[in-house]
């Protein structure tokens, strides 16, 4: 009801007319291409330019590119595969459905838009062996795999050729957009936190969607290479800016709740903090070019405005205002690297700063759901089992392209969280497509004996369904639709069509998506709050790992793993309130993750024998336990008073070091720790502070 009603309501603008006649001609084109060259299937060549369709010329150049690998991988496996096992059905299967599950496996785990290669191989391999089995008589193996190959890459030529010459829209004007959008988001937002009140309340928020935002720019980014914007070849700088920019909404959730806490105590310091906030502004609105030498410089009155701060502040205020003078500098100064960094990339120099260490090592620093891939590949294994069984036991001529339905309808939507709405809006789309093919073959092609004919009837409905192409929403019914139509027309230079064999295909075609429908459910579904269940154990595992890592790159690349793990995170739509709160914690907890760095830091520099030394021991392994609990989703209310207590205690002692410097340090750190990994209120740690004394 909901996609009838967009349906209704959808009004194509410019730029939606040119995309459809730009990707309209691309496909006309290819199919013209296939016919010249007498090409076996050349809806192949046209089907190509509709899958791999985008307004963006780097996002289509990038995607043929990956489409060509993965469809030539897929060639390969069929040519090798096939003729050993055709003979022996039972295993033939089992090796095309563990083909498919691997593949997808793979493809779930890389979140960059290269997956394609690895989830087209897949199931490429099935339609390539299924159309081998299907015309044995009158095929070979390598003709087949061969024809395939060509058919792809006519329709990538083409569109390729197309969409980079005729009123290019590139991706990084867009990227520009967002990625100043995302900088003047966390400039508003350090405003307002340090001035604004009330904005407390909201920061995370706020801040959640920066964190989305640049998980989103971050695979966008990937495209850059493929197009001659200004921004061409600046993917790896740009994707090490965005890291640098993760950072800083740490920076800002640190300042926050740093805030937060001080406003509990007393707000005598707010007059000072707004002069501070005033001068920091003023800094970093300098119109000035910043040099490698500068990155670090503060603004004059830095150290003054937090001296005046400090002296009217409370006795309970001062380690708090000394933790936020660190996160107030920190971000200042990655304020500057980030600027540095984008004015060196709108420049067209991809070199970084020397003092910012390159965390884009290898993608495993980001986020990656094992378990997820696993289920999608285990439930592809079973679709393709489940429906290649059917078409052997029944016999039914048709049955090899239910096969290959199921097969594609396993791979297209498992990165949802539960595809079967989807798949069931693919399965409409797939009926109206028949009810489409059976208008054309017999109501429209019997008139039409030339190929501006064929042009003239298939634009109205092509270009109406690619307008729909840019508006997600929309697409999922219309890729279908087109898709299906397409073909279901089976164009070719020689155009017949048996009534029987159209029946047969249609039901077919609708058939192996209800095999994907009812398998994902059972196995692969999952909705919003078990996946954000799931993300936040994983979130909790990335905690008690930080307890051991020391600081450095090392730390930064797992810190900067957790920060985007936030960014999907905040994707889900949960339906639970409590879940809504962890979600939120889960930022704040990821601001202090550094100071367990710091603690272990600190201990390095002292004597082992000392008691504060024995009892930061004992901390780390309570803290250990504490997510382990969290981790398992099990009751840690006895840990969480435990380490309260425990962390007044140790502040005491680090009263009595004689190193003021290290004693500082580590009563801000517990601070730290103990607003922001335990949530503790004010009252919370006072009452902490009176058992432990």
């Amino acid at each position: 009801m909901l996609l009838t009603k967009q349906l209704l309501a959808f009004r194509p603008n410019k730029m939606d007319w040119i995309f459809a006649i730009k990707t309209f001609l691309a496909g006309m084109l290819s199919l013209y291409v296939a016919f010249s060259l007498d090409l076996a299937y050349p809806i192949w060549a046209i089907g190509t330019v509709f899958v791999i369709a985008n307004p963006y010329s780097g996002m289509t150049s990038s995607k043929s590119i990956y489409r060509i690998f993965g469809t030539l991988l897929g060639v390969v496996v069929s040519v090798v595969v096939t003729p050993l096992l055709i003979n022996t059905p039972l295993i033939f299967t089992l090796f095309l459905a563990f083909w498919v599950g691997f593949c997808l496996y793979i493809s779930l785990l890389d979140r960059t838009p290269r997956s394609y290669v690895c989830m087209l191989a897949g199931y490429t391999t099935v339609i390539i062996c299924f159309n081998i089995i299907y015309s044995i008589d009158n095929s070979s193996v390598f003709d087949m795999a061969v024809g395939r190959f060509l058919e792809i890459t006519v329709g990538v030529v083409c569109s390729a050729i197309v969409a980079t010459t005729i009123f290019p829209m590139h991706i990084g004007p867009a990227v520009k957009v967002r990625v100043t959008k995302a900088l003047q988001d966390t400039k508003i937002l350090f405003e307002k936190i340090l001035i604004d009140e009330k904005e407390l309340e909201n920061y995370s928020a706020v801040l959640s969607n920066i964190a989305r935002d640049i998980a989103d720019i971050h695979v966008m980014a990937v495209h850059l290479s493929y197009e001659k914007s200004t921004l061409k070849g600046m993917t790896k700088p740009l994707q090490e800016m965005l890291h640098q920019l993760s950072m800083l909404v740490t920076n800002l959730v640190a300042m926050a709740e740093r805030i937060k806490q001080l406003d509990q105590i007393d707000l005598k310091y707010r007059e000072k903090l707004k002069v501070a906030n005033k001068h920091i502004i003023q800094f970093l609105e300098q119109d000035v070019d910043i040099s490698e030498a500068q990155i670090n410089a503060l603004p004059n009155s830095f150290e003054q405005d937090f001296s005046e701060m400090s002296a009217i502040a409370t006795s309970k205020q001062q380690i708090i205002l000394l933790s936020l003078k660190m996160d107030v500098r920190h971000f200042i100064q990655n304020v500057r690297a980030i600027k540095l960094i984008w004015k060196r990339i709108q420049r067209g120099n991809a070199v970084l700063p020397q003092s910012v260490a390159p965390l884009t090592t290898s993608y495993p620093s980001l986020h990656r759901d094992h378990g997820v891939a696993l289920r999608g590949g285990v439930s592809a294994f079973l679709i393709v089992i489940i429906a290649t069984t059917f078409w052997i036991v029944s016999g039914w001529k048709a049955g090899f392209m239910l096969a290959e339905m199921a097969a594609i309808s396993a791979c297209i939507l498992t990165f949802m969280d539960n595809p079967v709405p989807a798949l069931k809006v693919f399965i409409r789309g797939n009926i109206y497509a028949g009810i489409l093919v059976f208008i054309y073959a017999y109501g429209i092609f019997p008139s039409i004996t030339e190929f501006w004919q064929l042009c003239l009837a298939l634009a109205p409905f092509i270009i109406y369904c690619l307008m729909m192409f840019p508006h997600p929403p929309l697409m999922g019914l219309a890729l279908p639709v087109l898709m299906g139509t397409i073909m279901g027309l089976n164009l070719h230079n020689h155009y017949t069509l048996d009534q029987i064999s159209f029946f047969d295909a249609s039901i077919a075609t609708v058939i192996g998506p209800i095999i994907s429908v009812y398998v994902i459910h059972l196995v692969r579904a999952m909705s919003p709050d078990i996946t954000a269940k799931r993300i936040l154990a994983l979130h909790y595992k990335a905690i008690r790992q930080a307890l051991y890592i020391p600081y450095g790159v090392s730390f930064r690349i797992h810190l900067r793993g957790m920060l985007d793990r936030i960014g999907i995170l905040n994707t889900k739509v949960v339906q639970s309130d409590a879940l809504k709160q962890d979600i939120n914690f889960a930022l704040i907890e990821s601001s202090a993750v550094i100071d367990l760095t710091r603690i272990q830091e600190l201990m390095n520099k002292m004597d082992t024998r000392l008691e504060i030394f024995q009892s930061l021991t004992r901390l780390q392994s309570d803290l250990d336990d504490y997510f382990l609990f969290k981790e398992l989703h099990q009751t840690e209310n006895k840990f969480r008073n435990n380490l309260l207590k425990t962390i007044q205690n140790i502040k005491q002692q680090a009263t009595e070091l004689e190193d003021v410097d290290i004693s500082q340090r580590i009563k801000i750190s517990l601070n730290n720790i103990q607003s922001s990994l335990c949530h503790a209120s004010f009252d919370e740690t006072t009452q902490a502070h009176l058992v432990g004394a």
